[in-house]
């Protein structure tokens, strides 16, 4: 297999990419069906149709120019800019389609070269219906192309391209100075017949008018540089084109009546200084599309080969084999002859430019959005050397051509990008090691998160909090340990915050620790995958633990508001890393945290079926914050069967006041704790706290109490032994939150 996909004798320049799109642009549809389209919608709405038509090619063509000078541009032509700029996955999905719409085209325009022989019918010296004269001629050409193409390849195409353009203008020349057919014409912008075509339809049928700037790009392998002969063959086609349609449209509305040009899809010739040479100038235009077509179509499909898209390795290397001496795409042209001949004995030429207008028009689409998202991501290695397109020109291009896909038939739009998804599923599933979607969005959801982040940032200056949400750090060496820290941090923070999950290691910052730091965290992305977490994931070195805290509680959070809990974690069997939470609150204090201190036990979370709250008389600030965060965790899915149970003890002078408080306060917050669930015990001295919690929530799967450092500083046992209990939250807040 070929190891490039560039013409080792590549000499083509911009003249080249010139002709093969102006052949194109000023081909069979300007021939055969400007009449049409002025009887059915009048100049007013076939300008319309021009002005549309452009404003989706014209962004389209300036986004290819800007694309094409950012990157080194081989053979593919659009389907090698789409892939290298979205990935393989999506830019093989377009290019199939892509391929198919050249591949088709090919078949459109030697149908629309047999109408030209219409005037010679009758002058036959046999009888032959006029429908199988034509075909016979479609098909006889097809068949000489295709030997001329699969024998001499691009440059016996090139040659003959640059007589057939000639011809193609001279027959313009011709018609722009010939005489009204009808006199007393008055320039009219609406002058159609009764009971015509729609617009939309109109403008499907004519759009293949347009598509001639993607017939130069599929040249790009043959280009001697591409980077310049693109942008200037392109533009300069698609300006000559629409200059030349809008002074045709003129013209046959000022020669002709809307009936007569509906009866004779010809008229031109009967406007023309000479009349024949307009069917010899559709011959021309029609043969030298066609022509390009041929050229174009293989050398995308060869690109495709080459890129492995397909599901089978033999057929990609057989596709994208070249031609030992030039690498000319013979096997592509192959497949492409054989569609193209099918095509043709289908013969109808509207069908035919419908199936057309909606591939082309979806792969401009993509182009456009492909320039869009390239200059909303920001990217610092996107440096197109053409300067000229704006992002706007190339939303309204993205944004134009999805819509008029549905606009113009929209059960053909539906079944296209449904073919196109299919075909973007198969090669993903082939192919699962390369990127698809996420290479698409990557600078484009960073470039989002940073302004959201920016935005919340200054949106919250001076706003005072009003309704909590948790915005929660954990740091912690014992990651490889332990799980507990890194579930509960992701139940806290699953819908209605941010956490942010950070390994510890003590040292200072050099190699050796940096690149144990970097070890830990891709094992923990790994591990986090597994749980589908939602969590930030970070490592941080500092010689100890106090100052890693006083480091990351200073920072800025990644989610655009500041950090407002922090949690920690010990084991019951070994509970040295509790003197962190207790030692260091003096800084938590300071800022204004909350902090959560959670107490591992060999049981775990249990079957994550009861949540237990024990709110006592000394949780008059901490009480909110403790429902509030049992609730927060019972939304998440893992506890979507959860029960929170509500244990208050009391005085028991103040046992009813508290019930009336607390249970009002369940109902106002619209909390689902049933009545049932809150439990009052009157205080007594026979029993601590303590011993209370353990005989009434041995079985609890979690338990959440609240503390004060100062109370367990000097007695840090009081928070550690609890026996065979599940797991234990215990639970400061620097103020009362409202729920």
């Amino acid at each position: 297999m070929q190891k490039t996909l560039t013409n080792p004798n590549a000499g083509f320049g911009a003249m080249a990419v010139f002709m093969t799109a102006v052949s194109t642009i000023l081909g069979a549809i300007l021939f055969l069906r400007f009449g049409y389209a002025l009887a059915n919608v009048g100049l007013g709405g076939l300008l319309a149709i021009i002005i549309i038509g452009h404003a989706v090619t014209v962004p389209t063509a300036l986004a290819v120019a800007e694309i094409a000078t950012n990157q080194r541009v081989q053979g593919g032509g659009a389907y090698y800019i789409i892939s290298r700029s979205f990935g393989l996955n999506i830019g093989g999905a377009i290019g199939l389609a892509l391929y198919l719409s050249q591949a088709i085209s090919v078949a459109f325009y030697i149908i629309a070269f047999g109408e030209a022989f219409d005037p010679l019918i009758p002058y036959l010296p046999f009888e032959v219906d006029a429908l199988v004269f034509k075909k016979i001629v479609t098909l006889v050409l097809m068949t000489i192309l295709s030997v001329v193409v699969l024998l001499r390849g691009a440059n016996i195409g090139m040659k003959a391209l640059y007589g057939v353009v000639a011809l193609l203008f001279v027959s313009i020349l011709f018609f722009l100075m010939g005489n009204p057919i009808s006199e007393g014409i008055e320039l009219s912008f609406n002058n159609t017949i009764e009971g015509g075509d729609t617009f939309f339809m109109v403008f499907t049928i004519i759009f293949p008018a347009f598509t001639g700037i993607a017939a130069g790009l599929g040249l790009s392998g043959d280009l001697k540089d591409p980077k310049k002969a693109i942008p200037k063959g392109t533009l300069l086609a698609t300006l000559a084109g629409m200059i030349i349609y809008v002074l045709v449209a003129f013209k046959m509305a000022l020669s002709a009546t809307p009936e007569d040009m509906q009866a004779d899809q010809l008229i031109m010739s009967r406007i023309s200084v000479w009349g024949p040479i307009i069917p010899v100038g559709l011959a021309a235009a029609c043969l030298s599309s066609a022509i390009g077509s041929l050229l174009v179509a293989p050398r995308t499909l060869q690109a495709i080969g080459f890129d492995c898209i397909m599901p089978f390795d033999h057929f990609n290397n057989w596709i994208a084999k070249g031609r030992e001496a030039d690498n000319e795409p013979i096997n592509g042209s192959v497949i492409t002859i054989v569609i193209a001949f099918f095509f043709i004995i289908i013969g109808d030429v509207n069908f035919v430019a419908e199936i057309i207008s909606m591939f082309f028009m979806i792969t401009y689409g993509f182009i456009c959005l492909i320039s869009f998202l390239e200059h909303f991501a920001a990217d610092p290695s996107y440096r197109p050397t053409f300067k000229y397109n704006k992002w706007y020109f190339s939303l309204i291009g993205a944004i134009l051509s999805f819509w008029l896909m549905f606009q113009m038939k929209w059960t053909y739009a539906a079944l296209a990008s449904l073919s196109m998804a299919i075909t973007y599923y198969f090669i993903t599933v082939s192919n699962p090691e390369r990127q698809g979607l996420e290479k698409l969005f990557k600078g484009v959801i960073f470039q989002l998160s940073r302004q959201i982040q920016i935005f919340i940032q200054r949106a919250n200056k001076d706003e005072e909090e009003s309704h909590w949400r948790p915005f929660a750090i954990c740091v912690t060496e014992d990651s490889f340990k332990r799980q507990a820290a890194f579930d509960l941090l992701r139940w806290v923070c699953y819908k209605h915050g941010f956490g942010t999950y950070i390994h510890f290691i003590k040292g200072f910052l050099n190699k050796d620790t940096y690149d144990e730091s970097q070890e830990a965290l891709s094992r923990l992305i790994n591990q986090a995958e597994g749980s589908k977490s939602r969590l930030y994931l970070d490592t941080i070195i500092s010689p100890s633990y106090t100052s890693a805290i006083a480091q990351v509680i200073q920072l800025s959070g990644i989610s655009g508001k500041g950090n407002n809990l922090i949690l920690f974690e010990f084991s019951r069997s070994n509970p040295e890393a509790l003197k962190h939470a207790l030692e260091n609150y003096q800084l938590f204090d300071a800022t204004g945290f909350d902090v959560c201190v959670l107490n591992s036990s060999y049981k775990g979370f249990g079957y994550k079926r009861e949540i237990h709250v024990w709110i006592g008389a000394h949780d008059f600030r901490n009480a909110n914050l403790m429902i509030l965060l049992a609730y927060i965790i019972s939304g998440h899915p893992e506890w979507r069967n959860a029960v929170i149970k509500i244990f208050a003890f009391f005085p028991e002078s103040q046992v009813e006041k508290q019930r009336k408080r607390l249970l009002g306060l369940i109902q106002e917050g619209r909390l689902p704790i049933s009545p049932s669930n809150v439990v009052f015990l009157p205080m007594s001295g026979d029993e601590t706290p303590r011993q209370v919690i353990m005989q009434r929530s041995t079985d609890a799967d979690l338990v959440i109490v609240g503390f004060k450092p100062e109370n367990f500083k000097d007695a840090p046992e009081a928070m550690i032994d609890f026996g065979d209990m599940s797991n234990i939250l215990f639970v400061n807040t620097s103020h009362k939150k409202d729920i």
